[in-house]
């Protein structure tokens, strides 16, 4: 028996592709693979008596198209998926959504988590923007990468994401939604993505998406899009928010890995680890550098390959924050990349 000052995972397998597994009544648990490196996402069903609501897609791409197919034509056999919730925009959340969509189904989301999705499978670009070029400069990216970016079709949205459909149910802070049996309250996360919702029920689901995960930490990325945001502070408070939302022996469905239990001391460790990294940071900052210069006290690894984007981001994303509360200073140099210094 588990404490809500322990984490623990009741389910040690997870469900193998096409297949689907009850984590608690009225709720199947299943997962799509992702062709990255974080090579699944996971959906659940809650089960609505004469259909399903799904929580989240996975990606519009022929592997994920079949393994969806199979869930639908097995676990799922015999009624229709008449409702989708989408926890958040980030393309393997909702890119069969608008397959579903098309089929029938409706569709739920916070309304920034919707106009999200829906301008950037809008907005397709076969080469690399002026605004994203120069963000990248001045994030310092490394050369050999930024010219190769230069020279091919950056990614859109769209090759993975089906098309958003223009109407959809709007949901908010405090909303009361009945589904698969339960009532629950959302609660809305930031940081990751904007608006991003979860939802808790009355006996003790959290439906988590990406906004608590257990092993690994949600990508704290800032973007072209809004290169002076701040997601780390967005999300600390969120974090810290939710905790204070949380009974303590909830059972945690999350976007990737493993349901768990013990979602208070899991949301410490995140918000713990950031500002740990923030320390060490500062402590680097006592020479000017980079975003690129900036991985090994963040990450305490060597990073690469497809890694590199989302690692160039976050940086991008504690230094904002370091910035914003008037720790660190920048100045631009003359290849363009602002140089961050601790005051």
């Amino acid at each position: 028996m588990s404490t809500p000052h322990e984490i623990r995972f009741p389910f040690e397998t997870p469900p193998s592709e096409g297949e689907a597994v009850e984590v608690a009544p009225g709720i199947l648990w299943a997962r799509l693979p992702l062709p990255m490196a974080l090579d699944h996402v996971n959906v659940y069903a809650l089960d609505d008596g004469d259909g399903w609501t799904l929580i989240d897609t996975g990606t519009n791409n022929r592997h994920c198209q079949k393994a969806l197919d199979a869930l639908r034509a097995g676990p799922l056999a015999g009624k229709p998926i008449a409702r989708v919730l989408m926890t958040h925009h980030h393309p393997d959340h909702v890119g069969q959504l608008g397959r579903l969509a098309a089929d029938g189904a409706e569709v739920l989301a916070t309304r920034t988590a919707w106009l999200m999705a829906r301008m950037l499978t809008l907005d397709i670009q076969e080469n690399l923007t002026p605004e994203a070029e120069n963000f990248y400069l001045r994030a310092g990216m490394d050369p050999a990468i930024l010219d190769e970016r230069r020279t091919s079709r950056p990614f859109n949205f769209a090759d993975i994401v089906a098309a958003i459909p223009l109407g959809f149910t709007r949901i908010d802070e405090g909303d009361r939604l009945h589904i698969g049996g339960r009532d629950w309250t959302v609660r809305l996360g930031n940081g990751h993505a904007a608006h991003h919702a979860t939802l808790w029920s009355d006996d003790g689901v959290v439906i988590a998406g990406d906004q608590i995960l257990p092993g690994i930490s949600p990508n704290l990325g800032v973007y072209p899009t809004e290169p002076e945001a701040d997601p780390v502070g967005e999300w600390l408070e969120a974090c810290t928010r939710l905790r204070a939302a949380a009974k303590g022996p909830e059972l945690v469905l999350p976007g990737h890995k493993l349901p768990f239990t013990g979602v208070i001391p899991r949301l410490t460790q995140l918000i713990e680890n950031h500002h740990t990294a923030l320390d060490r940071l500062r402590a680097h900052l006592a020479e000017p550098r980079t975003a690129h210069e900036c991985f090994q006290p963040l990450y305490k690894r060597q990073i690469s390959g497809g890694e590199y984007g989302l690692a160039l981001v976050e940086a991008m994303g504690h230094l904002n924050h370091l910035f914003k509360a008037g720790e660190i200073s920048r100045k631009l140099r003359p290849d363009g990349a602002w140089a961050w210094q601790i005051r």
